[in-house]
């Protein structure tokens, strides 16, 4: 029996402080419990993988022999991106994958992503989880086999044959010392790219800038080199590779929602009235672009696990979040894969013959807030949002309330929603002009502000 932190337990994964939360007899016994979530008798290999973190080989090893005890064999694939082993398991047909990776946290973290068969283990199959990990797990007779297992080369393979380029681009890419340059770097130069690498040595310690393309002041690299050498574009990637960020040729960053934007009408082209899916963060924007290029927009709820259940639900062949993910079930498996998302990306601007910034001429310009943070108990959290909800109903505004609220004026929106990941509360906010930006804001966190008086809002 392992005691172990009830709060690294979240709605998509487990995340905690490694060496203290997280430790290896809390992995070895998490590779014992995931045994038991699979069917009776099955005889497939799980794939394992870990990202570039200090504490991710012991807790690799951990959960390794963690299942070997309980006579599951481990397709071994090492030290990889998270797509890789999404990968596995749709193209090897893998009984589901364990990743070690903590995404884009501080260097001090670790955590786990799980698939069990080709579904994203989340929500209430996480807390199933924790709860087989309470228990006294007899270890089996029959040990399974740990395999050491390369597919990198069958992965560029197909993602190579998959987007041709109809000419050479110039790339810069930034993987943040996570291992995701490892496997970009060869694709999109096998598929004829020049590739400029930077912070493509996985390095535990983070050394450049945190590995999180969402936050702008970790893309002021990209942006200069990009300028620098007149690139086409610059990619970066989150921690474990399944988030994506971008810089056109000017050195500008285009922000996710608009990046999905271009590929849904690129998608569009081929498969008119197609349903396409993102989140409630993104701009109107986006939802009214793909109207207009023929396509179906559908706003769901934020996370990577409810918008591939969604996507599943609908047919949709394109999603996206805020956060970087890109989710393609178009000539792809439906999965987050930022390498896949970026080769469709520089299809487009080959197949073009137009600068990347061109993309996006006719889009109105709106002022957009990054995503800000308002401490509040989680408690508390959800409690508020409804009460936030019927203030605003009753002064007779729309409201949208599949993820939180996203309360909608004439020229804009402003969304409240309680955080999955933490204890506090998220908005964002759109408009046409700043002044206008500040007088939503002025409106809602004002609101806040009277019934969470003691913490204030940060962004993010």
């Amino acid at each position: 029996m392992v005691d172990f932190p009830q709060h690294i337990f979240r709605e998509y994964d487990i995340r905690g402080l490694a060496g203290s939360d997280i430790t290896q007899d809390f992995a070895y016994q998490l590779g014992k419990a995931y045994a038991t979530l699979l069917p009776i008798g099955e005889t497939r290999p799980v794939t394992l993988a870990h990202d570039a973190r200090l504490s991710s080989p012991e807790l690799h090893q951990a959960v390794r022999d963690g299942l070997t005890s309980m006579g599951i064999h481990v397709m071994d694939i090492g030290l990889a991106h998270s797509p890789l082993a999404y990968f596995t398991v749709f193209h090897y047909q893998t009984a589901g994958c364990i990743i070690i990776t903590a995404s884009h946290n501080p260097a001090e973290y670790n955590g786990f992503k799980f698939m069990r068969g080709k579904e994203s283990l989340h929500g209430q199959e996480i807390q199933e989880l924790k709860v087989a990990m309470q228990q006294e797990i007899a270890e089996r007779d029959q040990q399974g086999i740990a395999t050491p297992s390369s597919i990198q080369s069958e992965y560029e393979q197909f993602i190579a044959h998959d987007c041709p380029l109809s000419r050479p681009l110039k790339v810069v890419i930034d993987a943040g010392n996570g291992p995701t340059g490892l496997f970009a770097a060869p694709l999109y130069r096998r598929m004829g790219c020049h590739v400029t690498e930077l912070y493509c040595q996985p390095n535990g310690h983070f050394p450049n800038h945190h590995p999180d393309p969402s936050v702008f002041e970790n893309l002021q690299d990209l942006i200069a080199t990009v300028r620098d050498i007149k690139a086409d574009l610059g990619i970066a990637f989150d921690g474990d590779g399944d988030r994506i960020g971008i810089v056109d040729e000017k050195g500008d960053v285009i922000w996710n929602d608009l990046l999905l934007l271009i590929l849904a009408k690129d998608l569009l082209r081929m498969h008119p009235q197609s349903t396409i899916i993102s989140e409630v963060k993104s701009s109107n924007r986006l939802y009214e672009g793909i109207r207009v290029a023929g396509g179906v927009p559908i706003m769901w709820r934020t996370g990577h696990s409810p918008i591939k259940a969604k996507m599943k639900e609908t047919g949709a062949l394109l999603a996206g979040e805020m956060s970087g993910h890109i989710f393609y079930a178009d000539r792809y498996q439906g999965f987050d894969d930022a390498v896949y998302a970026g080769a469709r990306l520089m299809q487009v601007i080959a197949d073009s013959h137009q600068p990347l910034s061109a993309q996006l001429q006719g889009i109105p310009h709106c002022e957009v807030t990054p995503e800000i943070r308002i401490a509040c108990a989680d408690e508390r959290k959800f409690q508020l949002v409804a009460h936030a909800q019927q203030h605003f109903s009753k002064l007779g505004y729309p409201i949208i309330d599949v993820d939180g609220i996203r309360i909608e004026f004439p020229d804009g929106w402003g969304l409240l929603r309680a955080s999955n990941t933490q204890a506090a509360l998220t908005l964002r906010f759109e408009a046409p002009t700043q002044k206008r930006l500040k007088e939503m804001q002025k409106l809602i966190i004002g609101w806040l502000q009277k019934h969470n008086p003691a913490n204030q809002p940060t962004d993010d």
